[in-house]
């Protein structure tokens, strides 16, 4: 049976056992789809990253246990901070090619930064009511993402969000991911995300939804440069900046595992 390298990572920490851990499994060469869903499920973690080199760079996929995603940002920090520390130490910048266009990431001192595409909020006008069915709180303003893929709760404070306790099967139904966010008490922003719909009950730290989350508070607060704490159980920080139409998002690995998958 062929081995494949695998690498595990916490994504958006500077500590062992915090942050989203994420799997990447580089390739030479693509995988069959249903075998990449395989090694997704098996690995049971938010998200898998494959990738293999392509022109300049690589082309970079993500697989949650249930399904690939359109983007996904810890598995993409995971994807390049394997590529400067072990693939190719001494590399600082690399070009990925993915299902949502073209994301770079550098290196910037022990950080890595990451561009990304900018999303839009629409209002909502008809909330749900399995919405706050399911968080078992109403939050003070709801938006979609321009994806159609996420709601976006907004609440008042802190505690509002720290102390949600959903009922998953509930969300599962509005089959959208739940961004809920307030102002943050030593932050400029909390956040928790819900995705059962996804096959993620709750995720511990979310690159993506800062696309969203970025310029919603930037606008809000009035500057550009936004540091959002994710208050899930394993805990997450991001660090991110408005820049047009795109989204920088900032943060550190951690190395878990180094080792071998046959397949």
């Amino acid at each position: 049976m062929p081995k494949l390298r695998i690498f595990k990572l916490d994504a958006f920490t500077d500590r062992l056992f915090g942050g989203n851990p994420a799997a990447v499994v580089p390739l030479a060469e693509w995988l069959d789809d249903a075998t990449m869903q395989s090694i997704g499920l098996e690995n049971n973690l938010a998200e898998t990253a494959f990738f293999v080199p392509e022109n300049q760079g690589f082309r970079l996929r993500w697989f949650t246990p249930e399904v690939e995603v359109r983007l996904c940002g810890h598995a993409t920090l995971a994807s390049a901070y394997v590529l400067f520390n072990v693939l190719e130490p001494g590399r600082r910048e690399v070009r990925f090619e993915t299902l949502s266009g073209v994301l770079t990431v550098a290196a910037s001192g022990e950080q890595l930064v990451m561009d990304f595409p900018r999303w839009r909020l629409d209002p909502v006008d008809d909330v749900p009511a399995a919405l706050a069915e399911g968080l078992h709180a109403k939050p003070a303003q709801v938006f979609s993402t321009d994806d159609g893929g996420n709601l976006f709760a907004v609440f008042a404070k802190e505690d509002d969000v720290r102390a949600l306790a959903p009922d998953f099967a509930t969300l599962k139904s509005l089959k959208v991911g739940v961004i809920a966010t307030a102002p943050g008490e030593q932050s400029d922003c909390v956040v928790r995300y819900f995705a059962p719909v996804y096959g993620i009950d709750e995720d511990p730290g979310t690159g993506s939804i800062h696309c969203a989350l970025t310029p919603y508070w930037a606008e809000r607060l009035s500057k550009n440069a936004v540091h959002s704490r994710q208050i899930s159980k394993r805990g997450s920080e991001l660090f991110c900046e408005l820049k047009g139409n795109r989204v920088q998002i900032a943060g550190r690995a951690v190395m878990y595992l180094d080792g071998w998958i046959e397949v």
